[in-house]
This record gives C-alpha cells, structure tokens and sequence, in this order.
C-alpha cells in the first residue's frame, strides 16, 4: 500500500477522502492549517501524522518529503468560499494558486509525480448545455474559480515539461457526512446550504435565509447538483489507483446528474428533521450561476465509480445524524 499526503486533511473533504484511504490500507500523512479544519477530529477518527502548516511553507513540504516515502498527493487546502473570494480575491490567489504552485514544485524537485486535485465545477461558470460535461468550456465567474482553473492550467503544462500525472476532480456540491457519523461537515463560518438548514432546525431561533428567488429557474431560486461527500471519497480512491496503476491524465466531473432548488433542499431537510423552519427571503449572493449540474458519466465509465448514496433524503439525514452529534440536539 502507498503512502498519501493530503493537504487540507482535516477539513470537510479531505477528512472523508483520508478516511477512505485509510479504510483500503494505505497511510497517510495530514497536512492542514487548522484554519477552517478540526483538529480534534483528526485526532480522533484519522489514526497517522497531522503536520500543522501550510502548502506556502516550501522549508515544511521539503521536510515532510524528506521524512516520509510519499507516493502521491491529494490536494484539498484551498479557501472555497465564492463571496469571499469576489471581495478578497488576493487571498485566494495566494492561498489557492502559490500554494498549490509552491506544493507542485517541491513534489517535483523531490522526485513525487502523481498528485489528485479538488477542483471545482465554479471553473465552467454560466453553463451553455445542462448536464456539464467535462469539455465544456471554463468561463469562472468569480475568483474562487479562477484560482481553481490556473491550477488546472498549471498541471497540464507540469505534465508536458516534467511528466506530473494528475487526476482533476471537478465537484459539484458536496454534502452530506459519515454514514457512520465519524465525520461531517462542520465550517466556521457556514455558508453551505444543507449544514445552514441542519442549523436552523437545531435552533428555532435561527433563521434560514434564501439568497435570491428571482434566478431563471422553475421556482426562482438557485439549482445544484449535491454530491454524497463518501462517495467523492470513494472517487478519491479509484483516482489514486488509476495513477498508482501508471494511466494518463485526467479530468472527471463529480455529480449525481440531478439538480434540486433552494426551496427543494429545504422541504426536504423539514421532512427529514421533522421540524419546520423559519425561512426568510433576500438578495442574490454575487458570483452565483443560477444552475450547476453536472454530467460523471465519463467518471463511471473510466473509474468505475458509482455513487452509494446518490438521493437527497439519504445525503441531508446522514448530515442530520452528524449535525445532532456535533452541535447537540435540542428538543423541538
């Protein structure tokens, strides 16, 4: 088995795609900030090495590859807020892109050539044909994209001038958690629909708040295409023995093919909690493309993958499960 470093570890994503790997045999090393992931999780559920710092660190990188055989990695450390990244769009191309450039050099320069990137169907921007497929082209529309496409850019040029192979993974929505509650998604600040509904059902007080109904869609609010994020970790896996296996490049979208509204997302969550929300009505979010769905039929053929949890009432119950073990369940 082979020995994975993945950054940005302790986080949503990368927590599940870490315990996966470990779930198939392979070790794994963590390296994470702590800015937006848990460290206490990590400690408990992700048995092996947590390195505290940073992809902009290169004295860092050199010395967790000098001291560990690492045979690919997994790169998840990103800032993936897109309203944020509209009005401080300089710390994400320094988090996003020198990071991942400052990462990608010294995996070169130590010999490491097999690298999985999360990127983002926020690369495509306004679509012109529903599903996406992954030859459509990428037209971002606010930085949080850009970021992730100059990376996208950067390793196709790596693979020309130095052999890098990489698997590219562009997400839909992740959502979801641990079916066996272990993991889930926890961010500080929240800006995810289905934790922000789960919170509000925690909190009677705690209102839900639609951002735009006036979208062109069939009932005014913005479509997205959520993905179980166990099974995004299962394409992480399938990714890694594709490279481990010695195959070309590649790019694969990550969906269910299915779009659901706001206003679908949370009829859904009221049913699944039992608890009715307060909802309130507002003004669009800049940056946000009115429908994201997404085609993986190239990711079923080519991986073999297949989504175990692909409806939105299993998707918004294990985050329910997760969301009442983390923040507590208060009666209704």
């Amino acid at each position: 088995m082979a020995k994975i470093l993945v950054t940005g570890g302790a986080g949503y994503i990368g927590s599940h795609a870490a315990l996966e790997l470990l779930r198939s045999g392979h070790e794994v090393v963590i390296l994470d900030n702590l800015v937006y992931g848990h460290e206490d999780l990590v400690r408990a559920v992700l048995p092996g090495e947590l390195v505290v710092g940073s992809t902009l660190d290169r004295q860092l990188l050199d010395r967790i590859f000098q001291e560990h055989d690492i045979s690919a990695v997994m790169h998840f450390a990103a800032y993936a807020y897109v309203g944020e990244s509209v009005h401080h769009p300089t710390k994400y191309y320094e988090n996003n892109v020198v990071g991942s450039f400052t990462l990608l050099r010294a995996m070169l320069d130590h010999g490491i050539k097999q690298f999985i990137f999360s990127s983002t169907c926020a690369t495509y921007g306004i679509p012109h044909q529903l599903p996406i497929p992954e030859d459509h082209p990428q037209q971002p529309i606010n930085p949080y994209g850009k970021s992730k496409l100059m990376v996208e850019q950067m390793l196709a040029d790596l693979a020309v001038a130095h052999g890098l192979r990489s698997v590219i993974f562009r997400y839909f929505n992740a959502a979801g958690a641990d079916p066996q509650g272990r993991l889930g998604e926890d961010h500080q600040p929240e800006t995810h629909l289905i934790p922000l509904v789960l919170l509000s059902a925690l909190d009677r007080h705690r209102d839900i708040t639609i951002l735009g109904t006036d979208y062109d869609t069939f009932d005014g609010t913005c479509i997205r295409d959520y993905i179980h994020v166990s099974d995004l970790a299962t394409a992480h896996l399938l990714g890694l023995e594709y490279l481990l296996a010695g195959k070309p490049s590649q790019v694969f979208n990550l969906g269910n093919g299915n779009g659901f509204s706001v206003r679908q997302v949370i009829d859904c969550a009221q049913q699944v909690t039992g608890r009715k929300l307060s909802v309130k009505l507002g003004d669009r979010r800049q940056g946000d493309p009115p429908v994201l769905v997404g085609s993986s039929a190239k990711a079923r053929e080519v991986l073999q993958w297949q989504t175990q949890y692909p409806d939105l009432e299993t998707i918004i119950s294990h985050a329910w499960q997760w969301h009442q073990k983390r923040h507590g369940n208060p009666p209704k």
